[in-house]
């Protein structure tokens, strides 16, 4: 089907419309006509190819929400009209032990990304969701839950499960202490799901100016992590960090406010951090680990936990033409928190 979406055409180049081709419906495809898209980190470092394998022309965005237009013959969970959500992968082997597990995000083959991955069949280069329309495999397409903010929901599909997923995955609740380094897109979706969950968050900034803000947001305390003194008397306080920092950082600060046999958990950096001391890992039996988004079975769980707890990114609505201005400003880290796509903006024809 033909369709038009925002593309880039080099690592330098703004994106600009593009008239494209979605590929024919197969028997176990839907097709949605896309509503909201949200802004990611990982967009822009696509666009950018900082990565260093992007594949152009590209078109970013996997926080996908939509409505559904037309289903393929053997599709049985949806019908047409039902409102439905895409995040990170559109398809993965779906025979391996993980894909068993619904851990289809740690594919044995690798999973398909909803953009930047190749189409298990005609083997072409997927494109994302800063578009109009979108097909998709039924297994890997989300159900709405009712009452969930559709023009809010769309971070949910990246910034919502990569930080559901190591909350629970590491058992946040009741009872536990969870800290969040960093109060941008996936940090603050980290305060929210925390808190959501019964946990006690801190925020661990390095300033005090975010203090109203993370408590606005569900936490209980600001950290900051400059400050020497207070660092030293939260020695040992945590059971986990959710470390959402995107780019290259020393962690070496944040592993003594580690409990025994506490856990930091990376979410944000893909690539280098600052070499690292082991003293503190060893001696106080610690962990540092790494966690993608989650599966399948695990994201429609955080949606519909969140619709449950009325837990929704704070966003800022932009029109399909103003990317290249929210990109510029997302580097600066000019958003609270997260950009969203009114699709509505984006004419076909």
């Amino acid at each position: 089907m033909k369709t038009l979406g925002y593309a880039c055409t080099s690592a330098h180049a703004p994106l600009a419309p593009f008239s494209f081709e979605r590929r024919a419906p197969r028997a176990n495809d839907i097709v949605m006509e896309i509503l909201y898209c949200g802004v990611c980190h990982s967009d822009l470092h696509w666009a950018r190819n900082d990565w260093g394998w992007t594949v152009f022309p590209a078109i970013p965005g996997h926080e996908i929400v939509g409505r559904v237009i037309e289903i393929g013959p053997d599709v049985a969970k949806y019908k047409i009209g039902d409102y439905v959500a895409v995040g990170c992968m559109v398809d993965s082997c779906q025979h391996c032990d993980q894909c068993r597990k619904d851990e289809e995000q740690l594919c044995r083959e690798g999973n398909t990304g909803t953009y930047g991955g190749f189409d298990r069949f005609t083997k072409e280069h997927t494109l994302g969701g800063y578009s109009k329309h979108l097909v998709v495999r039924e297994e890997f397409v989300l159900r709405m839950p009712d009452g969930l903010d559709l023009a809010k929901a769309a971070p949910l599909l990246c910034a919502g499960i990569t930080t559901y997923s190591p909350l629970k995955t590491w058992k946040a609740g009741p009872g536990s202490r969870v800290g969040v380094i960093g109060l941008g897109g996936l940090g603050h979706m980290a305060v929210k799901l925390a808190a959501g969950m019964g946990a006690h968050v801190t925020v661990l900034s390095r300033s005090p100016d975010k203090a109203e803000d993370a408590r606005a947001l569900g936490a209980a305390a600001l950290l900051v992590s400059t400050d020497d003194d207070a660092m030293a008397k939260a020695a040992n306080g945590f059971d986990l960090i959710i470390d959402t920092v995107p780019v290259k950082h020393d962690l070496n600060p944040y592993m003594p406010l580690l409990d025994v046999d506490g856990t930091l958990v990376i979410v944000g950096q893909i690539g280098p951090v600052a070499e690292l001391s082991t003293v503190p890992l060893i001696l106080g039996r610690r962990r540092i680990a790494g966690s993608p988004i989650g599966g399948i079975r695990e994201t429609q769980e955080m949606l519909d936990f969140c619709a449950e707890k009325n837990i929704l990114p704070d966003c800022e609505m932009i029109r399909m033409d103003e990317i290249n201005e929210a990109f510029e400003r997302m580097e600066k880290s000019d958003v609270r928190y997260r950009f969203v796509i009114d699709m509505a903006s984006l004419q076909v024809g």
